[in-house]
């Protein structure tokens, strides 16, 4: 939503393709929130007031977290610590999609990755 330079052709060519069904974790606004609040995301001041009805305005799609979501996250082998990221790969392993990150960490999860 904010053509972040730092993404790759690759990603911003999925991300565009209107024929795709993108889905935006609510682990994502939490997350930017958490990092906002904390000062570490200080460019999520201008998402984060129409952060929802951007992710409309783009025809992206919501995806809520799940008991089973929960479930899977809390499961998952390794030492990976971060709850937002464990959360994603769960969501993306439970629902088989592809996550879009540069975090070569969730590949030892098996999740699909497009970077």
């Amino acid at each position: 939503m904010t053509s972040s330079p730092l993404l790759t052709e690759d990603a911003f060519v999925a991300l565009s393709d209107e024929r795709s069904d993108i889905f935006v974790s609510a682990v994502t606004a939490w997350e930017m929130a958490t990092k906002f609040r904390l000062g570490k995301l200080p460019e999520a001041q201008l998402l984060l007031p129409q952060f929802i009805s951007d992710v409309f305005k783009e025809n992206f799609r919501l995806l809520a977290i799940e008991v089973h979501h929960g479930l899977r996250a809390g499961l998952l082998e390794g030492s990976h610590k971060d709850p937002f990221d464990r959360m994603l790969i769960a969501q993306a392993l439970e629902e088989d999609l592809t996550l879009v990150s540069n975090e070569t960490a969730f590949d030892k999860f098996g999740v699909k990755r497009l970077w």
